[in-house]
């Protein structure tokens, strides 16, 4: 339950768009190896099915993420955007309006040839670039992996000069 409920976004569609304008999504993992999760900030890009939503991201084909997905492929996540810093000089207060969704799902790496470059694809969709020609030996040295979101949830704080 949120505690500030006149910041939550309730609506699916408006967290999807809060989604859309982001740049950065935020990975959190289990690693039992340490008393911390371990947090990674990626790029990605995003497919809805439905009422499914996934999320592909890409990397070198080795590193700590694989490791801990496949003994942990539960995992969270965060974005947010339109970060704005306001002050109330009179009251000697300041705050940061703000979108963000935080959300959990499994991740898994992408076998498939064809989903591969489908979620490369998404990636780069995202970033206003859906029709770069990959080099093939370039998706050769790449991972996809991609979290099937399972739940979410979105807040906001509006700037008051733009309500």
């Amino acid at each position: 339950m949120m505690r500030r409920t006149d910041r939550e976004i309730t609506d699916f569609e408006e967290m999807l768009r809060i989604m859309e304008k982001c740049d950065v999504c935020r990975i959190a993992m289990v690693d039992e190896d340490t008393p911390y999760p371990y947090i990674l900030p990626l790029n990605f890009g995003m497919e809805r099915e439905g009422g499914q939503v996934t999320l592909y991201f890409h990397g070198a084909h080795e590193g700590r993420k694989y490791e801990l997905m496949r003994r942990h492929p539960q995992v969270s996540f965060e974005m947010d955007c339109e970060h704005l810093l306001f002050l109330d000089e009179l009251k000697g207060s300041c705050s940061m309006a703000y979108e963000s969704v935080v959300g959990h799902g499994v991740m898994e790496i992408v076998s498939d040839e064809e989903e591969k470059l489908k979620g490369l694809h998404l990636i780069m969709e995202h970033y206003g670039r859906g029709d770069f020609a990959f080099n093939p030996a370039s998706v050769g040295l790449t991972t996809v992996f991609r979290l099937k979101m399972s739940e979410c949830t979105g807040k906001h704080r509006p700037h008051p000069k733009k309500e």
